[in-house]
């Protein structure tokens, strides 16, 4: 057995393992974390097939983008983002047969077909020249579109913390709100 194949066992078990945790876990960050070794995992199987961008691409894009929004979003908007999710099971039943039976399609057609066997040959340089044109003749679409995503997270952020009310500390009393510490209320 080669590298590549033992790289793409141990990368199976992550992906697998890290997505039975997203699935079952009742705490949110925690599948949120579990997405993300699941989505890097990904990223190594498209490194692994010599396709750099589309690797470099989801890493970006899904673990360094995606995923850190979800993660702004749990944070921002719940309160207890570290407490547990309630979950119920419905239709469980229904459910398992029709997953069985799509597991056993897709099985049924992995057996079956006649797969083309062609050896892999050595990875090419295939992002030079797309970089090379991200950075000359499509800069300016390439700025504008990140400027705009700084933006809508800024804006989520904006709109997360005007939907709070501040919370007030312990002990405080409403009443005193506005006053100074000697117990006077503010001068206008």
């Amino acid at each position: 057995m080669d590298l590549s194949a033992v790289a793409f066992y141990l990368f199976s078990i992550l992906i697998i393992g890290s997505a039975a945790i997203m699935v079952f876990s009742k705490n949110i960050v925690h599948s949120a974390f579990a997405l993300m070794f699941t989505l890097a995992g990904l990223a190594a199987f498209y490194a692994l097939l010599y396709a750099g961008f589309v690797a470099v691409t989801q890493l970006l894009v899904y673990v360094g983008g995606i995923l850190v929004l979800i993660l702004f979003g749990v944070m921002l908007t719940t309160r207890g983002y570290f407490e547990k999710v309630r979950t119920r099971t419905v239709n469980l039943l229904p459910s398992t047969i029709f997953a069985g039976i799509i597991g056993m399609l897709l099985i049924a057609v992995f057996v079956t077909t006649k797969w083309a066997m062609n050896p892999m040959e050595d990875g090419e340089v295939t992002m030079t020249g797309l970089g090379e044109l991200l950075l000359t003749d499509f800069m300016l679409p390439f700025q504008v579109a990140g400027v705009l995503l700084l933006l809508a997270i800024i804006g989520a952020v904006l709109m997360a913390a005007r939907s709070h009310p501040p919370q007030q500390k312990a002990g405080s009393n409403p009443q005193n709100a506005g006053r100074s510490p000697s117990g006077e209320p503010p001068e206008s």
